[in-house]
């Protein structure tokens, strides 16, 4: 089905934009009339891209992470987190549960896992050294309410 809205952002690889990132999906899906629950998992899954994006895209450096969301009258909503950092070599070993190439145990190699039980599709597309694209499709149970 055709989107009937969509948006596109870009804005600095730092971990304080996550909760802007997160804000906006949740405020731009609004008109769809999601359930508290549903919202919260969109919201969450998207913490997780931008978060992915800024600690192993960028490793922590300068870039730009770009987010595309859209919705279409059924309810489906398509949302793409992308970067431009250093990509992924093993993406099929990257989205196993509890792998992550921090060796500082700071991090629990959840990402993707919690993206996917979050989602109804997901999405991952990355080439080494030339970023990466986090595709999250989920239907929301109520459309558009026009």
């Amino acid at each position: 089905m055709k989107p009937i809205n969509s948006f596109q952002i870009s804005f600095d690889s730092r971990s304080e934009n996550e909760s802007f990132a997160r804000s906006a999906a949740g405020a731009f899906l609004l008109p769809l009339d999601p359930v508290v629950e549903e919202i919260t998992e969109i919201k969450t899954a998207v913490s997780e891209a931008v978060s992915n994006s800024v600690i192993h895209g960028y490793r922590g450096g300068e870039g730009k992470i770009y987010m595309e969301c859209e919705y279409s009258s059924d309810g489906r909503v398509r949302i793409s987190i992308r970067d431009e950092g250093v990509g992924i070599e093993n993406v099929e070993q990257a989205m196993e549960p509890l792998f992550t190439t921090n060796t500082d145990g700071e991090r629990s190699g959840m990402g993707f896992t919690v993206m996917e039980s979050f989602t109804d599709r997901l999405t991952v597309k990355s080439e080494p050294g030339k970023g990466t694209e986090v595709i999250m499709i989920k239907k929301l149970d109520v459309g558009y309410a026009e």
